[in-house]
């Protein structure tokens, strides 16, 4: 075989090679009738000896070439493209796993709430016993704003600083008042009448003003109904408070921010992971229209006639300068 046949040769299973892992990697039907074109013509001047060899050089120069480099380029654009898409998962784990490690949880924050009330109870019991003795005593229970504290950035909802404004004005005349504490005289009345016991509702913050919503049962007979109060830490303010001013809140006390938002990033990397294979084959629709093409072209060379085809490859290396990738 002549030396210069078989170097050409030889150069276009090398570059077939590279369009045949291309076309494996991308799946893409039109690629896949590229390469196998591509083969067919190279197999065309493999059996045909009378055929100029190297117009087959040619053809890989101005052809195969020419579709190599832009599919490379593609693939180099969507393996960005798939290392940003890992990347963001990994920072949504990571912000996961901070969240999943806070110590105060959900489940913690349901359990606290039967205990806050208790205290609550207990600090309102104790207040009616020092108005009654017009005692001086500090009637609160220990540590009774910690649980705000602690779950009030995540679990309490957010309202404007107008309504809980509006949520705290009272008239003097109608409250008790001490050293200690603020509390509507018909609100303790009826708590007596119910034993103090009262039960956390929800939570509620304007910045960093923090109210809790409780209520109790009715006293009043065949009422069945249930009465709420507002517990104002800054200040140890027991006030009524209609629940139809809090009706349109999001007060979902089952479910806090960090609960909400680690559902949120979960639900979103599922959503990256499963995007990852397509965007990694990704082939934007123009440049599926612009391959078309270039099959349309090579299918319309024919070998065995004397044919000039530098025209048409001039049109399809403008492939390779082209702003749709």
């Amino acid at each position: 075989m002549d030396e210069n046949l078989r170097h050409i040769l030889n150069d276009s299973v090398g570059t077939i090679s590279k369009l045949q892992l291309l076309s494996a990697f991308f799946e893409d039907e039109m690629v896949y009738k590229i390469y196998v074109k591509t083969q067919v013509i190279h197999q065309l001047f493999e059996t045909n000896r009378d055929l100029d060899i190297n117009k087959l050089s040619l053809f890989h120069v101005q052809f195969t070439d020419t579709v190599i480099t832009l599919l490379r380029k593609i693939k180099k654009t969507n393996e960005q493209n798939v290392n940003l898409l890992y990347e963001e998962i990994r920072v949504n784990r990571e912000m996961i796993d901070r969240l999943g490690s806070s110590v105060y949880t959900e489940a913690g924050f349901n359990q606290e709430k039967a205990t806050q009330s208790g205290k609550v109870s207990l600090s309102l019991r104790r207040l009616y016993d020092v108005l009654a003795a017009d005692s001086s005593d500090y009637p609160l229970s220990k540590n009774i704003n910690a649980f705000s504290a602690h779950y009030a950035q995540d679990f309490y909802a957010d309202i404007s600083p107008d309504l809980f404004g509006a949520l705290i004005q009272y008239n003097p005349a109608e409250v008790y008042i001490n050293a200690h504490a603020v509390i509507h005289r018909r609100l303790m009345g009826q708590l007596h009448k119910v034993n103090f016991n009262c039960t956390f509702q929800m939570g509620l913050k304007a910045g960093s003003q923090v109210l809790e919503v409780y209520k109790f049962e009715d006293p009043s007979p065949g009422s069945g109904a249930a009465k709420h109060f507002l517990y104002l830490a800054n200040g140890n303010v027991f006030l009524f408070v209609d629940p139809v001013k809090l009706q349109g809140l999001d007060t979902d006390s089952g479910a806090s921010k960090k609960v909400r938002l680690t559902r949120e990033l979960t639900d979103k990397n599922t959503r990256l992971e499963s995007n990852i294979a397509a965007a990694k084959t990704f082939i934007p629709v123009p440049v599926k229209d612009l391959l078309a093409e270039y099959y349309r072209k090579i299918s319309d060379i024919n070998f065995l006639e004397q044919s000039d085809f530098e025209v048409q490859a001039n049109i399809l290396k403008s492939m390779l300068n082209t702003d749709i990738i």
